[in-house]
């Protein structure tokens, strides 16, 4: 890895108690490749750059208009592509992006990659084919310059009978004290405070179920007509201890935004737990608050799917061209997403 790239103070502060190289703390339309190849003290080709724009705006849970200010970072994401040329490009987002919101971004995408000399393939992944104890499905877009040879996703590792399930993610936890500003070992691994209706809610709710085990009563305003009218059936949900979790989001921290509840314990599950079930090893370091750092973790690509990504680019990669960088060093870089049990 020769630098990273992002706005948030959160990300720059976690990312550096954890990586060695430059990390760049700038909006990446400021950014230009000379710029970055200056900054991070780049000299030579680039075989890959990869990136995950955020994808809120192109997401089928969005609530209200179409058009989001974050979404022409999909195309900044390209002139970085262009302006650099590397061997192959990684891109990662919600399955939204090639839908309905995503039309007239998704065609600039690939028209501008075209024009620019680059083929494109995409394939549409479910993290728990590949060892995450998640279903969480996203769309990825790989691309290399045309005429080059072609770069090929992987396929899925794991059968949906070989699915990790959210228990043995994280059975072997420890509970946490009852009292959530008690003193712990690990600051991951803390209750957060339910209100006494919430309590009266999550005692309903099965292993697996959601806010259609509760009474009508019990319900919000808004889910008392039922999920076939409303959809958003997993809110106010508890994980079901014998499947793969559903996505993982910036907000898991909280059971009324989905199946986040502890599969048989009446509380949310805690930061280490989500981090669990995105595959984040236990010595991994996260600064921020609470919120922020649920978001770091919920948006995160799990690192066991990106060391099946990174493999996969670079045998590619390592066997495609004489150009490419030292295999040694691309070796160490591939450490870089190794996690436990891989």
């Amino acid at each position: 890895m020769l630098a990273a790239v992002d706005s948030w103070e959160v990300a720059e502060r976690t990312y550096g108690a954890n990586f060695s190289h430059p990390f760049l703390r700038t909006d990446i339309r400021e950014l230009t490749g000379n710029d970055l190849r200056r900054r991070a003290g780049i000299d030579g080709p680039i075989d890959l750059i990869a990136g995950g724009p955020p994808c809120q705006g192109f997401s089928i849970q969005r609530i209200g208009k179409d058009s989001d200010g974050r979404n022409d970072l999909v195309l900044e994401f390209v002139r970085l592509v262009l302006d650099l040329a590397p061997a192959a490009f990684l891109m990662e987002n919600v399955p939204g992006l090639v839908g309905r919101r995503g039309t007239s971004v998704l065609s600039a995408f690939e028209k501008l990659l075209a024009d620019g000399g680059y083929e494109v393939r995409s394939l549409v992944v479910n993290a728990a084919d590949y060892g995450v104890p998640q279903l969480r499905r996203r769309v990825l877009y790989c691309g290399w310059p045309a005429g080059g040879p072609p770069i090929s996703l992987p396929k899925p590792t794991s059968r949906p009978e070989e699915y990790v399930t959210v228990w043995q993610a994280i059975g072997d936890l420890p509970a946490p004290p009852e009292d959530p500003q008690a003193a712990v070992d690990d600051p991951l691994h803390t209750r957060s405070r339910l209100s006494e209706l919430n309590l009266r809610r999550l005692k309903l709710i099965p292993p697996g179920g959601g806010f259609e085990d509760l009474p009508v009563e019990l319900r919000v305003k808004a889910h008392r007509e039922g999920a076939s009218r409303i959809g958003h059936r997993n809110v106010y949900g508890r994980l079901d201890p014998s499947r793969p979790a559903g996505t993982i989001t910036a907000r898991f921290d909280s059971f009324t935004r989905g199946k986040f509840a502890h599969p048989f314990v009446d509380r949310n599950i805690t930061l280490r737990e989500g981090a669990r079930l995105q595959t984040f090893d236990d010595s991994f370091k996260f600064f921020g608050n609470r919120e922020e750092i649920a978001a770091l973790i919920g948006n995160a690509i799990p690192p066991r799917l990106a060391h099946v990504l990174a493999t996969a680019l670079y045998t590619q990669l390592t066997t495609a061209s004489d150009d490419v960088r030292s295999v040694d060093l691309l070796d160490d870089q591939l450490k870089l997403f190794q996690v436990p049990g891989i």
